[in-house]
């Protein structure tokens, strides 16, 4: 079936229906003055509906031509970090938390079970136009300026539902945010409106390898160079929704130069998936990727095989996996907190032992450096500062203390923490991703 036109696309989502609904109900766009641009946003939205154009058989083909790549502007530059969220981002962080109570939490359960997002589910979230802010104008999205900060609040609400679901949810993002921030403009014109439109192709960023002590710079899968472009050989871990993905951005070693990425479609011919359950991420239906003697054509080459362009992409991936982080270790706070203060041993709340008291308080803490650390190295990304330094602590942070939260969380129910009817077991195993997983997400 054909490709959505992206002004079809722009017409029928915008920022997506249901997004909008919830906006128009909120009271913060009255105090940002943005009460009657949003109820006509809402009311020409429900005039054009939406269209239920299928996305089987998707054919990626440029139906325009950029003259030069379309970019997001730099954000401004800021004297302070300020935690504050603007209006802006407080109404997009009030509409994703709303959606990831109602859709994610009570789905996550029953899709880490099936090991897979339940029917309908990403339907949904694609509705919320997640892809779309960090698309330009140009290319059918809503985007003006690059939001690492934005994409960073938005994961950890996601999170705060549900890790494994978000990790679905914001698969396809990476790899358009990708596009958009290194691809050349046949790149952007063939594959980006794809990801604007209401079928927002399964697509994923895939670095991760079953090798020990994993480096994703030294990626095992191989690239060679062919008269008419590239061959590719290797394997790719964890790779989320890989059974429906349609678009890979894969990472290889560029003929013994260096990582590179490559722009990967899932119906080329050497491609194969194969399932692969993990301990954590299970509702994200992680799989193998399979690469045998896959020609590419040489336009396939992304960011033009640059080390620079391949550090940024990891860069970005941790702050989303530091954000992820925080994000459940949230949900793992606001779980335990009235579980102390409700379960009583020896005829008082446990919550007035000491002991649980400071194993409270630490998670507190720990989640707010978490918080504060990962906030600055998207706050440096978004302005084009260096940020290689934040983004080294943000991620030892959330590998270690994500870990020490989710154990935390296990151990102050007991042996509640231990079994499924509480999903303090199924946090502590997605947090365990934080420190081994590089890639799938990118801000």
């Amino acid at each position: 079936m054909a490709r959505q036109n992206p002004q079809q696309g722009r017409d029928a989502m915008g920022l997506g229906l249901a997004a909008l609904n919830r906006l128009a109900g909120s009271k913060l766009i009255d105090r940002a003055g943005l009460r009657k641009p949003v109820e006509g946003l809402v009311s020409s939205a429900t005039r054009a509906g939406f269209q239920a154009v299928g996305a089987a058989n998707r054919t990626f083909k440029a139906t325009t031509r950029l003259g030069k790549p379309a970019r997001l502007e730099k954000a401004p530059e800021a004297s302070l970090f300020d935690l504050e969220p603007t209006d802006e981002q407080q109404m997009i962080v009030e509409t994703v938390d709303e959606f990831a109570a109602e859709q994610l939490r009570p789905a996550a359960a029953e899709a880490d079970d099936k090991l897979a997002p339940p029917d309908g589910l990403l339907g949904r979230a694609a509705e919320l136009g997640v892809t779309q802010i960090g698309i330009p104008e140009e290319l059918g999205g809503v985007g003006s300026e690059r939001s690492v900060v934005t994409n960073a609040l938005v994961a950890e609400s996601l999170a705060h539902g549900d890790m494994g679901l978000a990790v679905a949810v914001l698969a396809p993002s990476a790899v358009s945010n990708t596009l958009v921030q290194w691809g050349d403009a046949d790149q952007q014109a063939t594959y980006v409106p794809a990801f604007a439109g209401e079928h927002v192709p399964a697509a994923a960023l895939a670095l991760q390898e079953r090798t020990p002590l994993f480096d994703p710079f030294t990626p095992r899968t191989r690239a060679k160079r062919t008269p008419n472009g590239y061959r590719l050989d290797g394997v790719k871990s964890l790779v989320p929704r890989g059974a429906d993905a349609e678009l890979f951005v894969i990472s290889a070693d560029l003929e013994g130069r260096g990582p590179a990425l490559f722009i990967v479609e899932a119906a080329t011919a050497g491609v194969s998936v194969e399932a692969e359950p993990a301990m954590g991420l299970r509702s994200a239906a992680t799989a193998q990727l399979v690469l045998n003697n896959v020609t590419l054509p040489a336009g396939a080459l992304l960011g033009g095989g640059s080390r620079e362009v391949f550090a940024d992409v990891v860069r970005l991936s941790r702050i989303g996996w530091a954000a992820l982080a925080c994000g459940t270790g949230k949900a793992v706070l606001d779980y335990v907190v009235p579980y102390v203060n409700e379960r009583e041993a020896f005829g008082e709340p446990i919550s007035h032992r000491q002991g649980v008291a400071f194993q409270v308080s630490d998670i507190a803490i720990e989640l707010e450096s978490m918080r504060l650390t990962m906030l600055r190295a998207a706050s440096r990304a978004e302005q084009g500062r260096p940020y290689a330094r934040e983004v080294a602590l943000a991620r030892k942070l959330a590998t270690d203390k994500g870990m020490q939260i989710g154990s935390a969380g296990v151990q102050l129910l007991g042996g509640h923490g231990f079994i499924k009817e509480h999903p303090v077991e199924r946090w502590y195993r997605d947090l365990r991703a934080i420190g081994a997983v590089d890639g799938i997400v990118l801000l």
